[in-house]
């Protein structure tokens, strides 16, 4: 693919400290279960900046909140992606963490066990309107709902992208968590989007419609464009309250599915940036997320870590690829 040459893109959301672990068949209750552990960085949102920037974009920036006992190896981990972070470092909470219970049968499928810590508490303070500088697009994780504080920045930065142009796109996040939040609250913060990238258990959770074509068709009457994640049933593209095109998988042999809608997400946006049309910068998201559920975790490989991700926390920062405006580390208490 070639390179965006039309902005950058900004991500603003989650950065979160993963513990992956792999076990086969079902857990053990009262007593051990045999497993693989890996500890990982990862994050809805700092997967989709790290999986955008492998697909090709030039120039992506992300707004994030961590705590101090994993700023600096989480910095260095965006910064060898490709990523530019900014990262506010919590004194009074620690990074946020989840523990990826990965079923290594056929399915690969996760089970999430999640402790925001700092990734929640990111609040309109951190935000600067210069962010935005050079931006084309922006996109937020739905986690950020989730929380007040982190849902005022998200309204902060809506408001600013409508004012400068620029189009915000969001990823539901999580069906769990929706439930909690409310579909009607939701909703009613979805209008001011321009993309929705729900998965297919999303969709359906926001429409109350059983089917993932038509829960997406609907939703496209709120949303501009929807793009349904479907996983092994590939993606749908919808607007104007209908289904304009639908994108099948690309093979894979799951691994772990942790990250895979997440790299459909990044690769999809740098797609649009480079100048894709939705059904093409889809078909870069399924070819993405077929690569993600083939390896462990939820980012892409880079020289850093080999994907194997050995967590160290003290040394310098890695400083070689620029950061956005003011010092990475902004302390907020």
């Amino acid at each position: 693919m070639t390179t965006g040459r039309n902005g950058a893109l900004l991500v603003v959301g989650d950065v979160i400290t993963d513990v992956v672990a792999r076990h086969r068949g079902p857990l053990a209750a009262g007593t051990d279960t045999a497993s693989v552990i890996r500890t990982l960085p990862g994050g809805a949102g700092a997967n989709v900046a790290c999986w955008a920037a492998e697909a090709g974009s030039a120039d992506v920036r992300l707004l994030g909140r961590v705590g101090a006992d994993a700023a600096q190896w989480h910095e260095r981990e965006l910064v060898a992606a490709g990523v530019r972070p900014r990262l506010v470092v919590d004194r009074e909470a620690t990074t946020g963490t989840v523990i990826c219970l990965v079923d290594t049968g056929a399915s690969a499928e996760r089970t999430f066990l999640t402790d925001s810590g700092a990734s929640l508490r990111l609040e309109p303070a951190d935000w600067s309107d210069a962010l935005l500088d050079g931006v084309a697009r922006l996109h937020l994780s739905g986690y950020l709902l989730f929380s007040e504080p982190s849902r005022a920045l998200a309204e902060v930065a809506v408001a600013a992208a409508h004012t400068r142009g620029v189009p915000v796109s969001l990823d539901p996040a999580s069906a769990g968590f929706l439930v909690e939040f409310g579909v009607d609250r939701f909703l009613a913060f979805a209008q001011g989007l321009d993309v929705l990238l729900p998965s297919r258990d999303e969709a359906c959770l926001l429409t109350g419609l059983p089917e993932p074509a038509d829960a997406a068709a609907k939703l496209s009457r709120l949303i501009p464009l929807v793009v349904a994640k479907s996983g092994m049933a590939g993606a749908m593209v919808a607007r104007a309250g209908a289904v304009v095109a639908r994108v099948p998988a690309a093979s894979a042999t799951p691994l772990d599915t942790t990250g895979a809608g997440d790299a459909f997400t990044g690769a999809f946006l740098a797609a649009l940036l480079a100048g894709a049309d939705p059904q093409q910068a889809a078909a870069q998201g399924c070819r993405a997320g077929a690569r993600a559920v083939e390896r462990v975790g939820g980012r892409p490989p880079h020289r850093g870590t080999g994907g194997l991700g050995h967590r160290t926390v003290d040394g310098p920062s890695c400083t070689h690829v620029p950061r956005l405006d003011g010092p990475a580390h902004r302390p907020r208490r």
